[in-house]
């Protein structure tokens, strides 16, 4: 139960995330009409389960938020039952489809190439994976819905 009941506050406190948006007095910047951040509804909760070199894998849970910050929940499976809870700000990157994660409290840059209701880790130098692996860098963005309405007579 207290599993479920973890579960469930991580899904409640990424939702709330994903919902949120700012209002800024400035005005955004050019960018081509062809660019992600323009074409792509890419905001939201993303999931995803990627290689580990040390570990069965990586359960990944990443928040986009159309103010641009992030929260980045990891757990590395069959090593550790912690989940390591990272956030910070994102700037869309020098390639076209791309952002760039900065962490509030590290200096490690994340990158990743921004697809139609997907996401795709890339290495450090904004290249994509390559090898047999190189389709398990993909992070599906999760479809928010309204609860479902209660039955009457239970």
């Amino acid at each position: 139960m207290p599993i479920l009941k973890k579960s469930l506050t991580r899904l409640a406190v990424l939702a709330l995330f994903a919902i949120n948006t700012a209002v800024f007095a400035e005005a955004p910047e050019s960018h081509d009409a062809h660019h992600a951040e323009n074409s792509i509804d890419w905001p939201g909760v993303y999931y995803g389960f990627t290689p580990c070199a040390d570990c069965k894998g990586i359960k990944t849970s990443l928040a986009l938020n159309s103010n641009g910050s992030y929260i980045l929940m990891t757990q590395f499976v069959g090593k550790s039952e912690r989940e390591f809870v990272e956030k910070g700000k994102f700037n869309w990157g020098e390639k076209t489809n791309t952002i760039d994660l900065i962490a509030k409290k590290e200096a490690t840059i994340r990158h990743y190439f921004v697809g139609e209701n997907a996401l795709t880790q890339l290495d450090e130098h904004s290249n994509f994976f390559t090898g047999k692996n190189a389709e398990a860098y993909n992070l599906r963005r999760s479809e928010m819905t309204e609860p479902s309405k209660k039955h009457s007579g239970h």
